[in-house]
């Protein structure tokens, strides 16, 4: 075989490299992606509707704890009353909504990932205001916020300490802007490749990044990261167009 045969045998195999690269590798990449997503959001409806049942439950019980109530009152046993209603309360406090931002879909992405960090043991300071109707896809506000929030319990996880493990949620309507901040305490500090942060994980964790990069990037939004010891912030800012 002559070299002039070897060196188109070679160009021919660069070309189809080149050609795979070019055209496969962003199909495939955008295959895991969607998968991920499809993952995330079935993740996230089964946690909502976790979180529902459990409400439902308590509702259904709701007569036969008035009955029990009644009972205690006639026989007038108001130590036993008052210690069953103090039952119910650490009860209810475990199934009722946490927020109330006035967007549907946020409160519940919201607080079925406030379960979630409560189960936990992280101290949560959430406060959120969202409008009902928004020029934002109710998936990809479920999937921006969902992964700030998985991405800050898995930081908050490693710390073995309970008591300093934390997450502060801030979301809220700025310069007709959707201003998402969250906020979470970590072990050591986020490592960056030049601009860019690096999740710990490999895998799905890492599109959980791309995702929200995405997400921003299309909505013509904001993303600000940053760390120092021990803690690491985001921030998010979506552009609210009026419909």
């Amino acid at each position: 075989m002559s070299w002039q045969v070897i060196l188109l045998l070679i160009i021919g195999i660069f070309l189809f490299q080149l050609l795979l690269w070019r055209f496969f590798m962003p199909w495939y990449v955008n295959q895991k992606i969607s998968r991920f997503q499809n993952e995330l959001v079935n993740r996230h409806y089964d946690e909502v509707e976790v979180m529902y049942r459990k409400m439902r439950g308590w509702r259904h019980d709701y007569h036969n704890h008035i009955q029990v109530l009644k009972v205690h009152m006639e026989l007038e046993q108001y130590q036993q009353a008052q210690e069953y209603l103090k039952m119910l309360d650490r009860d209810l406090s475990s199934v009722d909504i946490v927020l109330k931002t006035g967007n549907i879909m946020v409160d519940a992405i919201l607080n079925s990932k406030l379960t979630l960090i409560q189960e936990r043991h992280i101290l949560v300071d959430a406060t959120a205001i969202v409008p009902r109707n928004i020029a934002i896809s109710g998936i990809d506000l479920s999937v921006l916020i969902g992964n700030l929030l998985d991405n800050a319990m898995e930081a908050c996880m490693e710390i073995a300490e309970e008591q300093e493990r934390f997450i502060r949620i801030y979301i809220d309507i700025i310069k007709k802007q959707l201003y998402i901040s969250i906020t979470n305490s970590m072990v050591g500090k986020g490592k960056r490749h030049g601009t860019l942060f690096l999740s710990k994980k490999e895998g799905q964790h890492g599109f959980g990044l791309i995702r929200i990069d995405e997400i921003v990037t299309k909505y013509h939004g904001y993303i600000n990261r940053q760390t120092e010891q021990g803690v690491f912030a985001t921030e998010v800012m979506l552009p609210l167009i009026q419909e």
